[in-house]
């Protein structure tokens, strides 16, 4: 099991704002595979709530995995879908981030597979994973369930900054791009052509802004604008986000706009005198009449907040 980092002090997260999720359907990752690209597939998220887009890679010697679902159910589901892919060859797996959703359900692959965090993932899943376990079990009976006999588990390796692994005809490289949404987000791009972002970006999701003070402030919104356009930059032919459907590039450019507005529309308002409340009200309702077909915008108060906040200490 993952151990706790005694150095750092640890609480429990008060999750105001965070959207309802009391009558949501059971996070449960399910569906068949869809091939995006040569070797390169998707089990999609169905836009259920806390179920993420999973990917496996295929290449002619090993496989990699990319996210697990929440618990351990789900990451023996994607395990097994990943080994019917994959036969018998070697299977890495790796996370785009911490968050339970993504990577709780690492337990499954213990021994199945050589897991690979970087080593800002490692450090976070100690300082706030059990923590994110007690919040999530709170959301509903129906997560709490997906995260029964839950145990966090350290990788098998870690890297620092970037990583190759060669599948054999077919390469993965892991990037280390946090903080933004979190402190240690990471990108896998596939071959230059398929690009997973994790929470980095979602299609037709507010973007989920995890910020909680004082125990989670982690989240960074003016670095992730500028991860965001390195990562559009890159122009790969399909991108991947942590939720929603597959897209192109146009994706993260659609949400990197979406942040500009919040951190210009926070700056002018804070300029003006408005607190981060006051801002969180004008800019709420400014911009779910702007992007009124995204779903969840519950989060636009949260990134309000982390904006106004990152410009009174900046």
């Amino acid at each position: 099991m993952c151990p706790s980092d005694p150095s750092v002090p640890t609480g429990a997260i008060d999750p105001q704002g965070l959207p309802d999720t009391s009558e949501t359907p059971a996070p449960v990752v399910s569906g068949e595979p869809v091939q995006v690209s040569d070797g390169v597939f998707v089990i999609p998220d169905r836009r259920v709530d806390l179920v993420p887009n999973i990917g496996i890679v295929v290449g002619e010697t090993a496989a990699l995995v990319i996210d697990t679902g929440m618990g351990p159910r789900n990451g023996a589901h994607v395990l097994q879908e990943a080994r019917r892919l994959a036969g018998d060859r070697p299977l890495h797996l790796t996370v785009t981030h911490f968050h339970p959703e993504h990577g709780f359900g690492a337990q499954a692959f213990k021994g199945a597979a050589t897991i690979v965090y970087n080593r800002g993932q490692r450090e976070e899943l100690h300082r706030k994973g059990s923590a994110y376990i007690d919040m999530f079990r709170g959301m509903s009976p129906a997560i709490a369930a997906e995260l029964e006999g839950v145990e966090l588990v350290d990788p098998d390796l870690v890297y620092e900054g970037r990583a190759e692994i060669d599948l054999g005809g077919r390469t993965a490289v892991l990037r280390t791009v946090g903080p933004a949404h979190t402190a240690s987000d990471q990108t896998v791009l596939i071959d230059d052509r398929v690009l997973f972002g994790g929470d980095l970006f979602e299609t037709r999701i507010f973007p989920i802004t995890p910020y909680f003070p004082p125990y989670d402030i982690d989240v960074d919104g003016p670095r992730w604008i500028t991860v965001l356009d390195q990562l559009a930059s890159l122009d790969a032919e399909i991108v991947v986000p942590g939720h929603g459907e597959v897209a192109d590039t146009s994706l993260i450019r659609d949400v990197r706009d979406y942040l500009t507005y919040i951190r210009d529309e926070v700056e002018r308002l804070r300029t003006g005198g408005a607190s981060a409340d006051e801002a969180s009200a004008t800019i709420d309702k400014a911009a779910r009449e702007r992007w009124s077909t995204w779903e969840h915008p519950e989060w636009i108060g949260l990134a309000v907040q982390a904006f106004h906040a990152a410009g009174s200490t900046g």
